[in-house]
């Protein structure tokens, strides 16, 4: 808990008073077996580029780029993760859907 940023308050003359931290307890990470998980194409507001999004994964943001970097690896393309959605460059949406199934993920 960092005490550089309490929420709503700058200063207290109470010497009892105790600062309230805005902070949400991350998600665990559910298995592969119980994540359900959205593979599509998108080329809106991208250049006109194509890529394939993976959305709803649950769990923490490590995880979720450790799963990106094994997508980008075995596709041989780049991309990000990030706010819960992986996004992998070009139209690998058949391949993306084989890698997830055979690593457990329901799609």
């Amino acid at each position: 808990m960092s005490k550089k940023n309490p929420i709503g308050v700058v200063y207290s003359t109470n010497p009892d008073y105790q600062y309230q931290y805005d902070n949400e307890p991350e998600a665990d990470t559910l298995p592969p077996q119980q994540q359900r998980l959205k593979v599509s194409l998108e080329k809106h507001h991208r250049g006109g580029k194509t890529v394939t999004l993976v959305r709803g994964f649950v769990g923490t943001d490590d995880d979720l780029q450790a799963l990106a970097r094994s997508l980008k690896t075995r596709c041989g393309v780049g991309g990000s993760a990030k706010d819960g959605e992986i996004v992998i460059q070009g139209d690998m949406q058949q391949k993306v859907r084989q890698l997830l199934a055979a690593d457990g993920y329901r799609i």
